[in-house]
C-alpha cells in the first residue's frame, strides 16, 4: 500500500497523491493511505463509506466548516507520473483536484486545534456518472456527516475564490411534422423548418444579469446540438434542438424549467439533465471571515461543481483551490506551486487565526 507523509512539503505531497493511481471506480488505493493518515491523527474521528472518507474535528466550536474534495482523475494521458519542473508540479491530477486534495489532507493531519471544527471529506468518482459520486452519496444517504455552516469545495479556481456556482438544465426541444416524398413536400410537413422558429427565439433571447451577495451571475442559453432527417429524398417528421440553459443560484430547477416553458411556449420539451446551482452564501459568518483573510475579491462560478451537492442541504459554499481550471483533463495539466502554497497558507491562517 502506498504510504503518505503528511508533514512533507506541501509540493511533494502533492505529488506522492498523483503518483497513486485512482481513475474513477479505482480508487481503493488512494482512499486506503488517505484513510491511515486520518486515523493516525488523534483528534480526528474518521468514518469510511465506500472509498469516501469524512474525518471531524469535535472541539465545540462555534461553527462548523466542511472541506472537501474528490480523489479520483479522469485517465491518464501520457501525464503519468507527475514531474517537478522549476516553479510548475506537471501530470495527471495536479490541478484537478489533488493539489487541493494535498492541502486539505496535510491541514487534517496538523491543524489539531482549529478555531472552527472542521468536517474534511475526501470522495470518491467524481469524474463520471453522478449515481457513482461518493459526496452525492453521502448528501443523500448520510447527510449528518456534512452538516456545516459554511463549505469549500477545493477544485482548481487560480487559487481564489469562486463563489457558488451556476445551475444547469438541458432540454431537447422537439418538433414534430409528416413525412412525405420530396419532389411532393406539400403533401406531408417538414419538421426541420418547424425548429427555424426555435433557433429565432435562441438567437433573440436576452440572458439575465443577477447580482448576488455582490456577486454578478450571467445566465446562457444555447442550442448546443440540433438533429434530423430520415433521408435524402424525404420529408423529415421529426427534429431536435438540444438546448442548455445555464441559470444563476437565485433560481431554482423548476423555477429554470418554468422560464425555459416560457421561452419555447409552444413546443414540446423533454428534460434530459438537470442539476442545482449552489449559492454563494458570503453573509455568513465563516465565508465573510474566509474572503476576509484571502484578501482578494470572490469572484463568481461560472459553470457547475459539487459546490451545490451543500446548497441541497442549506449550506453555502465555495470553490476555492490550486491550479487553473482550464487545464483540467488535458494532457498539459499542472498545477504552480505558487498556488499550492498560498492556498494552503490562507487555509491554515484561516483555521488558526
Amino acid at each position: 500500500m502506498a504510504v503518505l507523509d503528511p508533514t512533507r512539503d506541501i509540493v511533494q505531497l502533492t505529488a506522492d497523491l498523483c503518483d497513486i493511481a485512482s481513475e474513477s471506480l479505482d480508487e481503493a488505493e488512494i482512499a486506503d493511505a488517505v484513510e491511515a493518515v486520518l486515523l493516525a491523527a488523534p483528534h480526528l474521528t474518521v468514518v469510511r463509506d465506500g472509498h469516501t472518507l469524512v474525518a471531524r474535528t469535535d472541539l465545540g466550536r462555534a461553527e462548523r466548516v466542511v472541506i472537501a474534495g474528490h480523489l479520483d482523475t479522469v485517465p491518464a494521458n501520457d501525464n503519468f507520473p507527475t514531474r517537478l519542473d522549476g516553479d510548475t508540479l506537471w501530470g495527471l491530477g495536479t490541478c484537478d483536484m489533488k493539489g487541493g486534495v494535498a492541502v486539505a489532507l496535510q491541514l487534517a493531519a496538523t491543524v489539531a486545534e482549529p478555531v472552527r471544527d472542521v468536517t474534511y471529506v475526501f470522495y470518491e468518482a467524481e469524474e463520471i456518472a453522478a449515481r457513482f459520486n461518493g459526496l452525492g452519496r453521502l448528501a443523500r444517504e448520510r447527510p449528518e456527516l456534512l452538516a456545516g455552516d459554511f463549505a469549500i469545495l477545493m477544485e482548481p479556481s487560480v487559487a481564489s475564490v469562486e463563489a457558488g456556482c451556476q445551475g444547469t438544465i438541458r432540454v431537447d426541444v422537439v418538433t414534430r411534422g409528416e413525412r412525405a416524398h420530396a419532389a411532393r413536400s406539400w403533401t406531408g410537413h417538414n419538421a426541420i423548418h418547424d425548429a427555424a422558429e426555435v433557433l429565432v427565439r435562441l438567437r433573440d433571447y436576452e440572458p439575465r444579469r443577477v447580482v448576488i451577495d455582490g456577486l454578478e451571475y450571467r445566465d446562457g442559453l444555447n442550442a448546443v446540438g440540433i438533429s434530423g432527417g430520415v433521408a435524402g429524398n424525404v420529408v423529415p417528421d421529426l427534429a431536435i434542438v438540444t438546448v442548455n440553459y445555464r441559470f444563476a443560484p437565485d433560481r431554482s430547477e423548476d423555477e429554470a424549467l418554468a422560464h425555459l416553458r416560457e421561452v419555447f411556449d409552444g413546443f414540446e420539451l423533454t428534460v434530459t439533465d438537470s442539476a442545482p446551482g449552489a449559492l454563494p452564501g458570503l453573509d455568513q459568518p465563516a465565508a465573510a471571515a474566509f474572503v476576509e483573510t484571502l484578501g482578494a475579491e470572490p469572484r463568481p462560478k461560472f459553470g457547475w461543481t459539487d459546490v451545490a451537492q451543500f446548497t441541497q442541504l442549506g449550506i453555502p459554499a465555495v470553490n476555492y483551490g490550486p491550479g487553473d481550471p482550464i487545464y483540467a483533463h488535458k494532457q498539459d495539466e499542472h498545477v504552480p506551486v505558487a498556488h499550492l502554497r498560498s492556498v494552503e497558507d490562507a487555509l491554515r491562517r484561516w483555521l488558526t487565526a
